[in-house]
């Protein structure tokens, strides 16, 4: 496939196939809002088709070869159609449209597209991407910028995972997992951490070290973290950001005040404190993320007064600590956290909340219940331990079974596996596997206390949860019908 860019044109539709998806139906936002013919299919009706649909998408629900012909036949011009690695081969879509000769591209030729036809922020990394990108994002609404966003997530301050703006710049997630980012020329490459993940595409480290220096030699200017030490080991940013110390580097935030409501950091720049600032999100992983979009903004030449104001207003997107509601006493936190360091991070932040006593909750928690799902048999297999490790810091653990994602079951790995695991970490430590997310739903209600905090964690389908939490009080609540 040559580059999409060349290929961009308002007289060509362009068709994607599952379009509701959360990059798929960003891309289709950015496109129908700047005068592009959009049409998709999607198996699921969501609030993400509905909006879509409001704004001129055509969309069908049958994703069959006849649907997408008799689309294809309503249209003056033949479509371009767009792909993400989710469509499997067999799809009937694809091949109807590979059998009408169409121009077939991935969703990364498209996001590449836009990334490479303006000033652009790429945040690519292993952990942090949707939010840092949310903040960067955010802060440059806030300070008039009126940017174009295309993130991995709900944005709070738009309401939506992708935003149209009439602003030079465009702020972008850069998904590492399949290795596409190599495509992307944005001014600014944004590097949170690098660590082994999607061990289905990378086979080590190094295969995936190779995979992000190629997307930095294809940035303007890149902004790292020094941190972490993979990224010190391997790269030579134009800029540098850290929360552990000023010295060496470009920019810092050093808290000197955190707890379970948000951080208060001073701001350094090449060594000098330039002010102090309020994060309104509590965490050493948002203080990371908050210092790197800060730093971006502030390469982009914003004022640190006017950041200093805006960072006050930040919002974590959706499935990053979100709260979900109350249910009998229990705080319901929904999250996307589904590697072991992004459980850690996550435990150790409700953790803060407890032990702090303040916390953005309507209420402070007294007990963390890791409510978790394994999300693949390739990473469940390779971080076995410590995934163990970190959940093992809760105070009690309720498993799901094991989302595969499309992948094959591999010999002695399952959420069963996992909680041996974990009561190996800690013996006296509470775990329950549910046999599905009904039965998970029931634990939930079963083991659940007055003013816990049940953290719901990953990737997969246990984001329905609060969901069946719901239904399921609803049918308690429910007295049975009176005997005739």
């Amino acid at each position: 496939m040559g580059p999409l860019g060349l290929l961009l044109d308002r007289q060509q539709p362009l068709h994607f196939i599952g379009i509701g998806g959360i990059g798929m139906s960003a891309l289709a936002v950015i496109l129908v809002e700047r005068g592009f013919q959009v049409s998709g299919s999607d198996s699921r009706e969501s609030a993400v088709v509905e909006d879509l649909r409001r704004r001129g998408v055509r969309i069908h629900t049958a994703q069959d070869a006849a649907s997408f012909e008799a689309l294809c036949q309503a249209m003056a011009v033949p479509p371009q159609v767009v792909i993400s690695t989710a469509v499997r081969e067999g799809n009937p879509e694809l091949e109807a449209a590979r059998a009408a000769g169409l121009p077939i591209h991935y969703r990364s030729d498209v996001l590449a597209a836009l990334i490479n036809a303006q000033p652009s922020i790429a945040v690519a990394g292993s952990h942090g991407k949707t939010t840092t990108s949310t903040l960067v994002a955010t802060l440059l609404a806030v300070t008039g910028q009126d940017p174009t966003a295309v993130i991995g997530g709900m944005v709070p301050a738009f309401q939506s995972n992708a935003r149209v703006g009439q602003g030079p710049l465009l702020v972008a997630e850069a998904d590492e997992s399949d290795g596409s980012l190599v495509k992307f020329r944005p001014s600014l490459g944004l590097i949170t951490n690098l660590e082994l993940d999607h061990t289905d595409h990378y086979p080590n480290l190094e295969a995936l070290v190779e995979t992000l220096t190629e997307f930095a030699d294809g940035c303007g200017l890149v902004l790292a973290n020094s941190d972490c030490p993979v990224l010190r080991k391997h790269f030579l940013p134009g800029a540098w950001w850290s929360i552990e110390t000023f010295e060496g580097v470009d920019f810092a935030a050093l808290a000197v005040e955190a707890h379970g409501g948000g951080t208060v950091a001073d701001f350094y720049e090449s060594g000098i404190c330039v002010g102090r600032v309020r994060l309104p999100l509590p965490g050493r992983h948002n203080l990371s993320n908050a210092t790197a979009a800060l730093a971006a903004c502030r390469l982009q030449g914003l004022s640190f007064a006017d950041l200093s104001v805006a960072i006050e207003s930040l919002q974590s997107p959706g499935r990053r600590f979100d709260y979900r509601g109350c249910l009998d006493g229990q705080l319901i936190v929904d999250d996307y956290a589904h590697h072991p360091s992004e459980v850690d991070a996550t435990l150790k932040l409700a953790h803060l909340m407890v032990e702090s006593g303040r916390s953005p909750l309507p209420a402070t928690p007294q007990r963390v219940v890791a409510v978790f799902q394994p999300h693949r048999y390739s990473r469940t297999a390779e971080f076995l331990l410590p995934f163990a490790a970190a959940l093992a810091q809760a105070d009690a653990v309720l498993l799901a079974p094991l989302y595969s994602a499309g992948e094959a079951p591999l010999p002695d790995i399952s959420s069963q596996r996992l909680a041996t695991e974990i009561r190996l970490v800690q013996p006296a430590l509470p775990v329950q596997v549910a046999a599905d997310l009904d039965d998970l739903a029931q634990l939930v209600c079963r083991y659940g206390r007055q003013d816990d905090l049940v953290l719901v964690m990953g990737a997969g389908d246990v984001n329905s949860l609060w969901d069946r939490l719901q239904v399921q009080r609803q049918a308690q609540a429910t007295p049975p019908p009176l005997a005739a």
